[in-house]
């Protein structure tokens, strides 16, 4: 005589309410911002559209004298650092300091994302957009005949550490400035970092004096590094990642002290 069968399990369908993952939540954050940025044109004539037509412009004229030894040698890794600016620092000061003004921040704060969840998509969203500008870049100067060497771990370290300045600078500024003030103070620091942070002017035609006060500059320092590793090889360019490493710290450090939510 066989035994019965056992009774199936009772499937259990009550209600289990709890936030997701922290991982998952900034993921999910992460690829919303993603797509908000590409999907903006602004944004998109910012960080891929401006960069990429300076380096066909003058990397395909002699509007201006360059010095010797390929154009485009020394365009590449000034219009890397453009773009690097023009995610961390611009883009994401105007951006943020909108979504402050129209209270986007505040909801999010209500939401189970942590504070520190949205400062790491807001930072993983930075580094995903500069990886794509480094691709389309790069491929653009490829195209023009750039042949890069050097160390490419010296090269990644002045990339985040120039983004960490910028993104520092940048959130101050969306933290502490109106909307409409942030969007006018972000557009002319970008332009008049442009014209004097030796991104496709030489900083050598300017005088001594200026030129000393220009290097310290963090774009300077960034595009100064990029051309020592990339164009000249060299390992370690001391100089330009002590100059990013204190405003990176700066940077941050007054953001963290002063940044508003609402």
């Amino acid at each position: 005589m066989t035994a019965p069968a056992a009774a199936p399990a009772a499937l259990d369908l009550a209600p289990a309410p709890g936030a997701a993952r922290t991982s998952r939540m900034v993921l999910a954050q992460t690829a919303y911002e993603v797509r908000g940025t590409l999907r903006n044109g602004e944004q998109l004539l910012l960080t891929l559209i401006i960069p990429v037509v300076l380096l066909l412009l003058f990397g395909g004229t002699s509007l201006l004298d360059l010095g010797p030894g390929p154009r485009v040698g020394f365009l590449a890794p000034g219009v890397l650092a453009l773009a690097v600016m023009s995610t961390a620092f611009t883009g994401q000061a105007i951006g943020t300091g909108f979504e402050r003004r129209y209270g986007v921040l505040k909801r999010l704060g209500a939401t189970p994302l942590p504070r520190a969840g949205l400062i790491a998509a807001k930072t993983l969203t930075v580094v995903l957009v500069e990886a794509l500008q480094a691709v389309v870049i790069g491929a653009v100067a490829f195209a023009m005949g750039w042949h890069p060497h050097g160390d490419p771990v010296s090269a990644l370290l002045l990339l985040l550490l120039g983004t960490a300045a910028f993104s520092g600078f940048g959130l101050l500024m969306a933290g502490t400035l109106r909307a409409e003030a942030t969007l006018a103070a972000a557009n002319l620091v970008y332009v008049l970092l442009l014209a004097v942070g030796g991104v496709v002017f030489p900083l050598d035609r300017f005088p001594g004096g200026v030129r000393s006060a220009l290097e310290l500059l963090p774009i300077s320092a960034l595009a100064d590094g990029l051309r020592r590793v990339l164009q000249d090889g060299a390992a370690f360019p001391g100089g330009p990642l002590l100059v990013l490493a204190v405003w990176a710290v700066a940077g941050l450090a007054l953001a963290a002290r002063f940044f508003r939510w609402e």
